[in-house]
């Protein structure tokens, strides 16, 4: 679209936004939550309608950024004490949401409610759980996780499992053991989108061949332009057309911008990981008195990975998967209310009304009604997969 200003292009966003679904896939405020010692662990009590500026999340901003749809992630370290209990508790406070605060959000769990949020000006409040070690290597917990409402999963965070290798830590599988096999297929037959971020190239080749329905990378970038591990290389991202798949975009610097990446690569492992559940904030003191302060990555540098993206695997296959955690951001991008800057950004760009209807949500919507009909499918002809990671690998 021609004869756009900055300003002219914002209020053209907000416009399509007024209309279109905006779909968010990944966004961390119940670990968040879960963190915050004064909440102990309640969404009322961490007074989520109030402004929160030492974060990037809270129902103000969440409103000025027009969204329709989050996917809450409950997230839980690898190396965390009883991981089984922390995934329920993430799960309890995602559940919160809706009701502690009914006039913003609706208890989400299909894809229709995509649409009624919109129609009824909330938020779908969806629930994701990011790595499977919160399954302490058996496969029941998955039918109860799907009877909660996870709709979502993430095979791994930033560790290697007993049987999914991480894209951030040593590999010892050579991709998916057979009890990941198994966890793939009972997503598919739970209706559950299966999630490949994090994970190693090779699971996320090995699922693009044995997943029945279609997957999401839901918070990667491009390999290409920018070398972290968490990005997605062409290999892959030219066999999500035919998947038809959808990659969504994320907002984390380093994984934008090549100069930041390669700033903090000394504070990091060879895979480019830093714990959670560490400190690093005197090393990254010393590290910047040394070595200046980390470059920025910026709104229109993640723009660039869009296009790209786009380009290896056509319009159909994108989305946006924030990733804001309560941590480093993009000019530009600071806060959940800045999506319509990036929506305004293409449309600066030239891209199309009916191409921005497509990344706002209109291909994961396709995607994510395609893993829904897949699962009511499966689960007339196949039983549950049951066992533990020893009934499958013998280990």
């Amino acid at each position: 679209m021609a004869n756009h200003d900055a300003a002219s292009a914002l209020d053209h966003a907000r416009q399509l936004l007024r209309v279109l679904p905006l779909v968010d896939g990944h966004n961390d405020l119940p670990w968040v939550i879960h963190s915050d010692s004064a909440a102990q662990k309640s969404v009322k009590r961490y007074d989520l309608a109030r402004p929160h500026p030492e974060t990037d999340t809270d129902i103000p901003r969440l409103k000025e950024g027009m969204l329709s749809a989050q996917f809450w992630a409950a997230f839980v370290p690898t190396l965390a004490e009883q991981p089984g209990r922390m995934t329920l508790e993430l799960i309890d406070i995602i559940r919160q949401l809706p009701e502690a605060y009914p006039e913003t959000f609706i208890f989400a769990d299909s894809a229709s409610d995509i649409t009624r949020a919109k129609r009824l000006g909330k938020i779908a409040s969806f629930m994701t759980v990011e790595g499977g070690v919160g399954l302490e290597n058996s496969l029941s917990p998955l039918r109860i996780w799907q009877a909660a409402g996870v709709r979502l999963m993430t095979l791994c965070h930033n560790e290697t499992l007993d049987w999914v290798d991480s894209a951030t830590d040593a590999p010892r599988h050579g991709g998916l053991t057979k009890f990941g096999e198994a966890v793939v297929l009972e997503l598919n037959r739970l209706g559950i989108i299966v999630d490949l971020a994090h994970t190693a190239p090779s699971v996320m080749h090995r699922v693009l061949d044995i997943s029945r329905a279609p997957v999401l990378f839901s918070h990667n970038n491009a390999f290409a332009l920018c070398d972290h591990p968490r990005n997605a290389p062409d290999d892959v991202l030219d066999r999500i057309r035919a998947k038809k798949s959808v990659i969504m975009a994320t907002f984390i610097p380093d994984f934008i911008n090549q100069a930041s990446r390669d700033w903090s690569r000394p504070l990091k492992d060879n895979f480019g990981k830093s714990s959670f559940l560490v400190s690093h904030e005197e090393a990254v003191a010393l590290h910047t008195e040394r070595n200046g302060p980390q470059p920025r990555a910026s709104l229109k540098q993640l723009c660039q990975h869009i296009e790209y993206l786009t380009s290896r695997t056509g319009l159909n296959h994108i989305g946006i998967g924030s990733d804001y955690y309560g941590g480093a951001t993009p000019d530009g991008l600071e806060d959940v209310s800045k999506f319509p800057y990036l929506i305004a950004e293409l449309i600066l760009r030239g891209w199309s009304e009916a191409a921005i209807e497509k990344i706002a949500s209109a291909n994961f919507v396709r995607l994510f009604k395609a893993v829904e009909r897949t699962g009511r499918a499966l689960a007339t002809v196949e039983p549950p997969r049951t066992g533990r990671v020893e009934d499958y690998d013998g280990v």
